[in-house]
């Protein structure tokens, strides 16, 4: 699989077919589990990625790529205000990044993804909001650090269908602002065509 500067390809299978095992792979995520064996070349902007340690890997993650899951309230931590989140995402590229720049810089992530009050998600923690609103939270972390590729696992299935439509359009239109390459995984043909 090989992915260029901007482009957008999909990964399409039924259930269980592996789709969000190759999106960890690319992560590094699976080959952190004790019983993982793999085996094979995986090249990321020229590297191959299974010659890196786990140390030399981990800030690829969040930086040069980052992943959008399936079920945003399982990614988003209930305990924790959006805004602290988007601040966490933000220091993966700026270790010192204040308070006050990361809220400006989420700001305009936030309303990049057509959220109307940004201020009161970013003080709202993930339960207190809808499934899309946490969606397009995930979306806006997800490309706040411009990276290189955008994995995105099924990224409206736990949408109803108006807003998984929204949500798609949202995504493409950011990707191709960032110029971002985009890995979509679905199971949907529809859906992939539609994105």
């Amino acid at each position: 699989l090989e992915i260029a500067s901007g482009e957008r390809v999909a990964l399409v299978g039924e259930s269980g077919s592996g789709k969000s095992v190759t999106a960890r792979l690319v992560l590094g995520l699976l080959q952190e589990l004790r019983s993982a064996r793999v085996s094979g070349k995986l090249l990321f902007e020229g590297t191959d990625l299974e010659t890196l340690t786990p140390r030399a890997r981990h800030p690829l993650r969040g930086r040069r790529m980052s992943m959008i899951f399936q079920d945003p309230t399982s990614s988003l931590n209930p305990v924790f205000r959006i805004g602290e989140q988007f601040h966490e995402v933000l220091k993966r590229i700026n270790r010192g990044i204040g308070r006050g720049e990361a809220e400006m810089r989420a700001i305009a992530a936030l309303s990049d993804v057509s959220i109307e009050h940004p201020e009161r998600v970013l003080h709202s923690y993930p339960f207190q909001l809808s499934g899309g609103m946490n969606q397009r939270v995930m979306i806006a972390m997800a490309l706040a650090n411009e990276p290189a590729l955008l994995i995105a696992d099924e990224p409206g299935t736990a949408l109803d269908v108006t807003v998984q439509a929204q949500t798609l359009e949202l995504m493409r239109v950011l990707v191709e602002k960032h110029n971002t390459s985009v890995l979509f995984i679905s199971h949907n043909l529809g859906v992939v065509r539609e994105f």
